[in-house]
C-alpha cells in the first residue's frame, strides 16, 4: 500500500497522543479518522478496511475491542427488518 503525509494542526498538549508509536497506533489512529465516514455510509467497512490494508473482520473486531459496534440497532430493529424482508420474500 503506498503511503502519503498529511499534515494537520491540534493543540500542542495533544501532540504526544497523535504521534505514531509504531504499527498498532497508525491503524488505530487510521481508523478512527475512517469512522465517521462509515458512520454517516460515505464509505463501508469493506472499504475502510480496503483503505486500512486489513481485512473487513479484522477493522470490525478492531472496533469492537474499543466499543464501538458493527451493528448499531436494537434486538428489536433486527427483528422489524427480518420481519418486513420475510414479508418482501413471501411476496415474489
Amino acid at each position: 500500500m503506498t503511503m502519503g503525509t498529511l499534515a494537520f494542526e491540534v493543540p500542542k498538549e495533544m501532540e504526544s497522543f497523535v504521534e505514531a508509536n509504531g504499527c498498532r497506533s497508525e491503524l488505530l489512529r487510521n481508523a478512527l479518522i475512517l469512522l465517521p465516514y462509515i458512520q454517516d455510509l460515505t464509505i463501508s467497512h469493506g472499504r475502510a478496511a480496503e483503505l486500512l490494508g486489513i481485512s473487513k473482520e479484522t477493522l470490525i473486531n478492531l472496533y469492537g475491542d474499543m466499543g464501538i459496534p458493527y451493528l448499531d440497532g436494537s434486538i428489536q430493529s433486527v427483528h422489524e427488518e427480518m420481519a418486513v424482508y420475510s414479508a418482501a420474500k413471501k411476496k415474489e
